[in-house]
């Protein structure tokens, strides 16, 4: 039989290069949701997080993903609205990926993400406004199995942030 031992808060694993992923986020309802995000991707080694309104973090919430005294942080860019933002992302030459329920979504379990990825994610009741999905090369989604018809906004965005770094493991 196997023994296990905790091991709290083990050294950060280190990428071979930079992670190329970009999280652009529409002005949620929440800031508790933002903070839970910016968590998730501090933990991916997400390095630029892209919103827009009035987002606050919440430190207890986001630990030490902002925290400036971390070479390899993130940082967070508040715009006034969006669209602005992904358009110069694109230009940058990011394929910009929506996480939402469309007609035309994919499923995110088979989805090949690019490497220069801008993951976008909406609003928790209006999700991506139809300026910005006219903006995505690509839509996907997480299918549901039950009730409710979808993940709230910061569970779905780990779950995509896992995906692309199942797929990118080395950064």
């Amino acid at each position: 039989m196997t023994e296990f031992a905790h091991e709290r808060h083990k050294p950060q694993s280190l990428l071979q290069r930079e992670r190329a992923l970009v999280v652009a986020c529409a002005p949620l309802r929440t800031n508790v949701n933002l903070s839970r995000i910016v968590r998730a991707a501090g933990c991916c080694g997400v390095r630029r997080i892209v919103c827009c309104g009035h987002a606050k973090v919440i430190g207890k919430i986001a630990r030490d993903a902002l925290d400036p005294e971390n070479p390899a942080g993130l940082s967070l860019e508040v715009h006034r609205t969006l669209a602005p933002a992904l358009v110069k992302l694109r230009e940058d030459g990011y394929q910009l990926v929506g996480l939402e329920q469309t007609t035309g979504s994919k499923c995110l379990y088979t989805f090949p993400f690019q490497r220069r990825t801008a993951l976008v994610v909406g609003n928790e009741r209006q999700g991506l406004d139809d300026d910005v999905l006219r903006l995505m090369h690509d839509v996907v989604e997480i299918p549901v199995y039950g009730l409710p018809y979808a993940h709230n906004v910061a569970t779905a965005t780990a779950m995509a942030l896992y995906e692309y770094c199942r797929q990118f493991p080395e950064g």
